[in-house]
This record gives structure tokens, sequence and C-alpha cells, in this order.
């Protein structure tokens, strides 16, 4: 379930997702990269990293992913994942998002005990959309002590998401009036990836709407559409990206969200 933040805090906040698993069952989930950072919240999830082997906090923050992860559940649970507006995290905690790139940090760790109500309340199974009005107004509170979001990286990501992955930096520079290098600084620390990445996660998610959308074209005209130079191209960055190819990820079933499937 999916669930939209009020328009002050669409800025800051992309969505949030309310996942419930009543099975007592081993699960495993892959989380790739959609150009944003978020933060996992919950009360009972028995949640490990596959690669490092090692369990993971209830709740935590992901840094931007520039590839795939695959996270392990035991038994059931509840969670909510707030999607961050890529920028967020570093407006909120002032930290460099090039230094938490790929990073999982326990929530805990930055923000103490502040979360734990709303643990408890996934723990409780208490109504999820009274949870996201508790969490909308402890975020407005957060933001108000936070830095003045910077509007121009603001304007420019949504530029390059209406021109769907294909503004080239030259093209950043005469739509913002700052400097390639300006741009790229900039995008590293408040972002985590560099401008030409971002376009890469963006385009890869054009391709993802178009083959929902159009499911009976042709993988190669849909490939074109989205703007790779061929197929091969295509493939091979989806398989960096999500560790499939487009006809396995086709075939997977159960679809969390847009960066995040069960295998």
């Amino acid at each position: 379930m999916q669930i939209a933040p009020p328009k002050q805090l669409t800025n800051y906040i992309k969505h949030y997702i309310f996942l419930d698993n009543p099975e007592n069952d081993i699960k495993k989930l892959r989380l790739f990269a959609d150009g944003n950072t978020g933060l996992i919240i919950s009360g009972d999830i028995h949640m490990h990293d596959d690669v490092l082997g090692k369990n993971l906090p209830l709740s935590f923050f992901y840094g931007q992913p520039t590839h795939y992860k695959d996270l392990v559940t035991q038994g059931t649970f509840s969670l909510l994942a707030v999607v961050f507006q890529p920028y967020f995290f570093n407006l909120l905690f002032g930290v460099s998002a090039k230094e938490i790139k790929n990073e999982i940090i326990s929530a805990a760790d930055i923000l103490k005990g502040q979360l734990q109500p709303f643990q408890e309340s996934l723990y409780n199974k208490n109504d999820p959309f009274m949870i996201i009005a508790a969490l909308n107004d402890f975020f407005i509170k957060l933001i108000s002590k936070s830095n003045p979001v910077d509007y121009w990286l603001i304007n420019t990501q949504q530029y390059m998401l209406k021109n769907k992955g294909s503004a080239s930096l030259k093209d950043l520079e005469n739509f913002t009036g700052y400097s390639e290098r300006h741009i790229e600084r900039t995008f590293e620390n408040q972002i985590g990836i560099s401008p030409k990445k971002y376009n890469t996660i963006i385009r890869l998610h054009h391709f993802l709407s178009l083959i929902k959308d159009n499911g009976q074209k042709t993988m190669t005209g849909l490939s074109y559409e989205a703007g790779y130079s061929d197929q091969s191209h295509l493939i091979k960055e989806f398989k960096n990206s999500i560790g499939l190819t487009p006809g396995q990820y086709m075939k997977t079933k159960n679809k969390l969200a847009v960066n995040f499937i069960e295998l």
C-alpha cells in the first residue's frame, strides 16, 4: 500500500509504503536503486543482509543505493518505508550523501528513541493511516529545525525527471546557470551520486513504467522509446541495476514497490 504525504512534505518525502506479512515464512526481498534514500520502520521484523550476512536493526536509514541489495526476512512483520526525496537525508542531518551511499544506518544511532512510538504502533498492528499521520507531524517538526531547502536543486531534479533521464550536463548547465563542476559537486554531496548516474536510474524507471503500461509492445521498441541506444545496452544496464534480465523481471510476481521486489 503506497500513501502520499501531505502537500507541505512533498518536497521532502516522495511517499510511504506499508507492508504487512502475516505468514510465518522466509522471504527474500530485493531493493534496487530508484534515485531516492529512505527510512525503514518496523516493530517486529527479523531481517538480515543476504550478502553481508548480518542482522539489520528494526529501523534503519538507507543511503543512496547504486546497486541492488538482497534482504531476507523470517516470520511475520509489519513495516513502513518512508521514501525520501533524494536530497532529504542530507538536508535533515547535514551528512554528505556521498559518504552514506549504499550504507545502512541504524535509526537509533541518529534519532535515539524518537521512533519508538511508531515501532510500537506497528508491533501492535495499529491503523497504518494513523501511524503515517503521526509521522507527518514528526517530519514537519524535524524540517522546521533543518537547513533551508535548495530550490534550484529541486527544480533541476524535476527537470531531469521531466526529460526522462535524457538531459545532458550541458543541458543542466544551461537550465541552472551553474557550471558543470558545481552541479556535479552538489549532486554528489546532497544526492550521493553524479547527475549522469541519476539520469541512468531515471531512464531505467522510465523503461519500467513503459513495460508496465505497454506490455504488448516489443522489448526493442520499448528500449528505444526509453532512450536506450539498443536492446543490449538496456539488458546490460538492467542486469547491473536489478540483477535480472527484463524478461526475468516481468515474470516476477510480487512487485512490492517500484524498486522493491520479492524473489
